[in-house]
């Protein structure tokens, strides 16, 4: 708004008034800001109570995943294995030898001179592995070292990889080397043939049987070792398929067997269920300080009343109270779990749940993974409001569009005001030098009757 310094000049307070008529029209925007405060706190609220939901949903699709019940540590008593295990795996004690490791099969080619020369034009490179002939087209491709191995490399089906090591051998330093991409007797190359190009026959050819005049060959090898006693041989390192549930990774040999122990493990399984319980009473917790009203201040928080804090509530409450073992008839209470009828927050009994892992196992699994459990219905109902069509969305995308319009309506109301009182100033400038003029022309007539009181009054 323009200065209004000017005014005073008639000794009117013009610019006290027009300060006061501006923070009267002004009152207005601040019940405008106050209804944006308003809308920005309460979706500042929907972000909070959406994470909450998030947050107990993860804990949820924790919960309702079978592999979380049942879990098997285990304990390797030797650095040259170790092992992995899934929900099928059962506890026992094994005795584990490493005779041998897989081994992959490398072609080391005679030294050539030069990397970068063609050995003749073109051709087919045929590479056989386990009675399967793959093949690659050179006949738009160069056949010098560095040609092939850019060949082979590219190929994802050849079943090798090829590289060039310099041994320093003066004029044939260059050896071209044709490693299987794969351990095991089973991936080693049996014959590598070349049809159109006899010069890169010559120097590639290779067809099974050991080292050849051109080619040395470190052959592939099997994994081999005992399991309590049992053979068992191995195309690779990696071990499935031999003790359910198990897979082993070789990574040295061994002299004498060593132990190899798989125990039940409830730890994985009493952490998800304590996470849950956690993230559920988190929930409420952030619904209660969203939703409370202090009755001796008389003041309100920024959800209270709300009904889609009362929904989450409502439903998540549901879900998890709804719950139930149809084949074990396992509920929360038979595991150690209550719920607080003030606060309606869920409680753990450690010793009681502890015992029910144990014990129960399968019902407690039930309870949380099957179709009627804890788990997936949670995970559903918080799915309805966290999904990105969801409730949540919906619900502060019209808050957003409600904030928009409140920063419109502020901006629209401040240039009104604007207007107003640049036209309330330029009445009270007016009003201002025509007052002033009055006075000016009140102070002359008052002079010019007191001289001519003053003469009259001399004449006598």
């Amino acid at each position: 708004m323009a200065s209004v310094s000017s005014l005073g000049l008639s000794g009117l307070p013009l610019t006290d008034l027009l300060d006061k008529l501006k923070t009267n029209e002004s009152q207005i925007l601040n019940t405008i800001k106050d209804r944006q405060t308003a809308a920005e706190t309460k979706l500042s609220a929907y972000s909070k109570l959406k994470d909450a939901v998030a947050s107990l949903q993860k804990a949820a699709q924790a919960v309702g995943k079978t592999d979380a019940f049942g879990a098997i540590a285990v304990k390797s008593g030797s650095d040259a294995f170790s092992a992995t295990t899934d929900s099928s795996a059962i506890p026992g004690q094994y005795a584990i030898q490493v005779d041998k490791l897989a081994s992959a099969q490398t072609l080391v080619y005679a030294g050539q001179a030069d990397r970068t020369t063609d050995i003749g034009t073109g051709g087919t490179l045929k590479i056989t592995i386990d009675g399967t002939e793959k093949s690659i087209d050179l006949s738009d491709k160069g056949t010098s070292l560095n040609d092939l191995v850019a060949a082979i490399n590219a190929d994802k089906d050849i079943g090798v990889n090829a590289t060039i090591v310099n041994d320093g051998t003066p004029g044939s330093q260059y050896r071209l080397l044709l490693t299987s991409r794969e351990t095991g007797e089973q991936n080693a190359v049996t014959n590598i043939a070349v049809d159109g190009n006899a010069d890169l026959q010559a120097f590639l050819g290779y067809s099974g049987g050991g080292s050849t005049a051109g080619v040395t060959v470190q052959d592939a090898s099997n994994a081999e070792l005992t399991i309590n006693g049992i053979a068992v041989t191995s195309q690779s390192n990696t071990i499935e398929n031999v003790i359910d549930g198990v897979k082993l990774t070789l990574s040295q040999t061994t002299t004498s067997a060593a132990n190899l122990t798989l125990t039940r493990d409830d730890g994985a399984a009493k952490k998800a269920v304590q996470d849950f319980v956690t993230s559920y009473n988190s929930l409420l917790g952030t619904i209660k300080t969203l939703t409370a009203y202090d009755v001796d201040a008389k003041t309100s928080s920024a959800l209270t009343g709300d009904s889609l804090a009362r929904s989450v509530q409502t439903r998540m409450r549901d879900a998890v109270s709804g719950a139930f073992d149809a084949t074990n008839g396992t509920n929360l209470s038979k595991i150690g779990i209550t719920t607080d009828p003030k606060t309606g927050e869920l409680k753990i009994d450690d010793d009681k749940l502890t015992t029910a892992l144990s014990e129960n196992l399968d019902g407690v699994k039930s309870l949380f993974t099957s179709g009627t459990g804890i788990g997936g219905r949670v995970d559903t109902a918080a799915d309805a409001f966290t999904k990105t069509d969801g409730i949540f969305t919906t619900t502060t995308d019209g808050l957003n569009k409600t904030i928009a319009d409140i920063k419109k309506q502020y901006t629209a109301a401040s240039d009104r005001i604007d207007q107003r009182m640049e036209t309330y100033r330029a009445q009270f400038t007016q009003l201002d030098a025509m007052v002033s003029q009055m006075n000016s022309l009140s102070s002359y007539l008052t002079q010019q009757l007191s001289a001519l009181s003053s003469s009259s009054s001399s004449s006598k």
